[in-house]
Formats: C-alpha cells, sequence, structure tokens
C-alpha cells in the first residue's frame, strides 16, 4: 500500500516557478471563454516567476500545496480589501493545477488560508469569483460562502460581473 504525502505550507521565493506553473494551468482553464485570449494571456505572462519572487520578498502570503512532493496548488490571502464587507480577511487567490481539482484538496487549502487569517486576528473572510466561473461559484458556495456583493472586472474592451462571498 502506497500513501501519497499532502502537505501545505508557506511559500517562499526559491517556489516563484512552481506558483508561476500553477498560476497559468488553473487561470487558463478557470478563464479561457470568459477572460479575452489577448487579456488572458498577457495577464499570465505578467505573472510569471520574477512577479512572484517579488511578490513573496516583499511579504505576500502564500500558502502551497504539495502533493507527492509536487506544487499543485496556492492561495494567498491577507487583510480584505473591500470596505463593504464587514469581515477582517480575504482570500485573494486559491488555484490548483485542473487535474487535482474536484478532490478535496482546494478544500483543505481553503481552511489552511482560513486557518492562517485566524491566526493574525483578521476574522471572517471574503472571496471573490468572477459570476461566469462556474466552478469557483459552486465551490466557494459548497464551503458555505454567502453571495454578498456583486462587482466587476474589466478585461480591455470586456466588462464581467464578479460576486463575492463571506464567511463570518
Amino acid at each position: 500500500m502506497s500513501t501519497v504525502a499532502i502537505d501545505i505550507r508557506p511559500a517562499c521565493a526559491a517556489d516563484a516557478a512552481s506558483i508561476a506553473d500553477v498560476h497559468d494551468a488553473a487561470w487558463r482553464n478557470a478563464y479561457r471563454g470568459l477572460i479575452p485570449g489577448r487579456e488572458l494571456e498577457r495577464m499570465i505572462e505578467r505573472r510569471g516567476p520574477s512577479w512572484w519572487a517579488g511578490a513573496l520578498r516583499r511579504g505576500s502570503r502564500v500558502n502551497l500545496l504539495v502533493f507527492g512532493g509536487e506544487t499543485v496548488g496556492y492561495a494567498s490571502s491577507g487583510r480584505n480589501r473591500a470596505s463593504t464587507l464587514a469581515v477582517g480577511g480575504e482570500v485573494y487567490e486559491l488555484y490548483l493545477k485542473p487535474e487535482y481539482q474536484g478532490l478535496g484538496l482546494g478544500r483543505r487549502l481553503f481552511q489552511a488560508a482560513r486557518g492562517e487569517l485566524a491566526a493574525r486576528g483578521l476574522s471572517g473572510a471574503a472571496a471573490w469569483s468572477l459570476a461566469g466561473n462556474d466552478p469557483a461559484c459552486g465551490f466557494y458556495a459548497r464551503l458555505g460562502g454567502k453571495l454578498a456583493a456583486r462587482g466587476v472586472e474589466h478585461f480591455g474592451d470586456v466588462t464581467l460581473e464578479k460576486f463575492a462571498f463571506v464567511w463570518r
């Protein structure tokens, strides 16, 4: 019987390339067909290894999900940026490589991000998702997130609706 180790740990600058790989695969999977192609490619290109290394050096909080020695997901979190949402924390991003989605790993990564927010004294949490990203909206709803706000994001000439989910 074999076992595969699952580890969730804080990222460091040396993890930048593996985070960029997850970001690339997850964003192409989640947003192809939602975000205009040229805009999506520009966003992915901007978030390469050097961008992630700089973000981590500047203090961005990112947890990695490592499965069998491979980085397969990440979550970034911190203080809630939307003053209209009455919660202290925010999960800014949570992404898994497509082949690792639907296995319960995202739930574990989300719980770790929530635990880190609580340890920093940030009660409650928010997470935003594009309204057209049905898998993400369903994921947050299954985790008990309540739809609390709507907003928009602009991608070139296209404006897309987004939803805020909150946990108190």
